[in-house]
């Protein structure tokens, strides 16, 4: 949810937390606020809105110093405002905190400080730890924080300053993501591996609980029973490069042209000689009786695609379940079930979550992430990872085409598992698929095409999508998309159950985007597509066929005919350039959407 930075070394801290917060934005925008520990005090300044509003107040209020924390926030407690922005302060100024997370017994907490004379100043549950902190410090911060945390229910990531070791900063997390960065100019803590690319690709993740000591030229790692941990740190592949926006006025622009790459690349990975393929040769289908994917937002979106493939190909029992109703409803799983976690981030709570149930009923677990070191990595049995590199934008793009070419090849693994393809067959999907990336490519030559019709689009006020199979199931994706970044109501529905209710909802001048790439379904959806034109609608049509003409109420994008299953892949290219040009149109901000943040780590 929210972004934190954290820096110790020799160099000027304030322009290098607000670069980090910069490349953190996508986690939270609210507000923002830093830190800076200075000649033995603690210096705030914090400001509702956007970065550009915390450089205006340092550049009224400048601060200089080499050590700080900063943060960008995502409100879970308390309205955005200057106030109840971090970092907080204890009453005697001595500790800032920041924090990423949720407090579930911060009102208990609360109570009791103020009860003891403590005042608070803030609506937030964050600030108890900043009180708390300043409450049980007698001198030793490592006892301080050792301290605060066995008091703490709920998730945290937590970076601390304190006025009484000013030459430290103390970082503690549990269920919500934070890593170190390490450098010969100093030392960082960040809640991502993009904050701090810039200066260092040397990294060490922090396990639940552990807590990390910084020092200009060091850093130490502890239990919470003061007991020193050794770690070796990880080189991140990706460049700086990839997590800027390399000339693109959007990152999600960006990250949509990027999907051939991506696709080759994750599929590769997959194939004899990729980092993927041994642990998915690995998987033996024949121990399992089911498979559950379960995922949330895009991922679950990814699920539903990956549910009718599997079926198909495999002939095997499959499920699909937001991972907010997966942990509550009591699935009906054990050793015999394979459960299927996907997330871009690796650090979704609600998935992390259903992984924790589904692995204390004795299922097997697999992961589909794309942060190495991420908690799903870590805890889930078997781990793969897509290859989108660093995603910015908050509508994910890349990172869902990596994850469906993911599921295509596992899909073809375990049909050949249980022998309902014949090697020959086999090989035939894979020709297919590794055909993809260039029929993806091959759809960029007519984004104008696109881009010319959303701008007829733009003043909507609702657009349905619909589909049926894997069609139905991308419509999903287009749905959403569109929702997330334009702020255009949109519902997405199976073809078939337009007749059971929705069509009362269209009327004269409705849009409707229509998917037809499934081709044994493709009267049936061009059937639907006939039903609300004759009530006043006009309508998208994504197909694969040619038997369809174009009219004033009918515009057509024509997809290369390719096998049904990999349809998905190429419809929803043109579903996320048709949400980005009407979002574009709008002077909606595309890269982060009111209200949303990339990685939901709270529930």
């Amino acid at each position: 949810m929210c972004g934190i930075i954290g820096y110790v070394g020799t160099e000027d801290t304030v322009p290098i937390i607000l670069e980090g917060l910069k490349k953190l934005e996508y986690r939270g925008y609210d507000s923002a606020g830093l830190a800076i520990l200075d000649r033995g005090a603690v210096s705030v300044v914090k400001q509702k809105g956007r970065l550009t509003a915390l450089e205006e107040a340092l550049r009224q209020n400048p601060l200089t110093g080499h050590i700080g924390i900063g943060h960008t926030r995502w409100a879970t407690h308390g309205e955005p405002s200057d106030t109840n922005s971090h970092p907080h302060l204890g009453s005697q100024r001595k500790i800032a905190i920041v924090h990423n997370g949720i407090i579930e017994n911060h009102r208990y907490l609360r109570e009791t400080l103020e009860r003891k004379g403590v005042v608070f100043h803030s609506e937030t549950d964050s600030e108890i730890v900043a009180q708390l902190a300043e409450y049980y410090h007698r001198g030793d911060i490592m006892d301080t924080v050792i301290r605060v945390t066995n008091a703490l229910e709920g998730s945290y990531a937590l970076g601390f300053l304190c006025a009484d070791d000013p030459d430290k900063l103390i970082a503690v997390r549990k269920d919500n993501p934070l890593i170190i960065g390490l450098s010969d100019g100093g030392n960082f803590i960040a809640s991502d591996v993009p904050a701090v690319l810039k200066h260092t690709n040397k990294i060490c993740y922090l396990e639940d609980r552990e807590i990390a000591v910084l020092e200009k030229d060091r850093v130490t790692f502890y239990s919470r029973d003061r007991e020193v941990i050794h770690k070796t740190p990880e080189t991140i592949s990706w460049n700086f490069e990839s997590a800027e926006k390399g000339g693109y006025k959007h990152f999600m622009f960006k990250e949509i042209m990027e999907q051939p790459r991506v696709l080759r690349d994750t599929i590769r990975s997959a194939l004899p000689g990729g980092t993927n393929h041994a642990v998915i040769e690995a998987l033996d289908i024949g121990r399992y009786s089911q498979i559950f994917f379960t995922a949330c937002g895009s991922a679950y979106n990814v699920s539903m695609v990956g549910k009718y493939v599997l079926e198909r190909l495999c002939r095997f029992p499959v499920t699909a379940d937001l991972a907010s109703e997966f942990r509550y409803r009591d699935a009906v799983i054990d050793a015999r079930t394979l459960v299927i976690v996907i997330s871009q981030s690796g650090e979704t709570a609600d998935s992390i979550a259903a992984l924790r149930e589904a692995k204390r009923k004795g299922a097997d677990t697999l992961a589909i992430v794309n942060v190495v070191g991420s908690t799903i990595a870590k805890e889930a049995d078997h781990t793969v990872y897509t290859m989108a590199g660093p995603e910015i934008a908050v509508a994910t793009t890349k990172a869902f085409s990596a994850q469906l070419a993911l599921l295509y090849l596992l899909a073809v693994r375990f049909a050949r598992g249980l022998g309902r393809v014949t090697p020959p067959e086999e090989a035939a999907l894979l020709a297919d698929l590794e055909e993809l990336p260039d029929q993806a490519e091959a759809l960029f030559a007519h984004v104008d095409r696109i881009q010319q019709y959303a701008a007829t689009c733009f003043n909507c006020k609702s657009i349905f999508f619909i589909g049926r199979n894997v069609d139905y199931a991308i419509a999903l994706e287009g749905s959403l998309k569109l929702k997330e970044i334009s702020y255009i109501h949109s519902e997405a529905y199976a073809g078939g159950e337009l007749k059971h209710g929705t069509i009362s909802l269209i009327e004269e001048g409705t849009l409707v985007v229509a998917i037809a790439c499934t081709e044994r379904l493709y009267g049936k959806t061009a059937s639907n597509v006939e039903q609300v034109l004759s009530r006043g609608a006009r309508v998208l049509f994504l197909t694969s066929s040619g038997e369809t003409e174009e009219t004033d109420c009918l515009s057509l994008l024509p997809i290369r005919p390719v096998s049904e299953w990999l349809a998905p892949s190429l419809s929803v290219i043109w579903l996320q350039l048709f949400s980005y040009y009407v979002a574009v149109y709008k002077g909606c901000d595309i890269d982060k959407p009111r209200n949303l943040a990339k990685s939901v780590t709270v529930e």
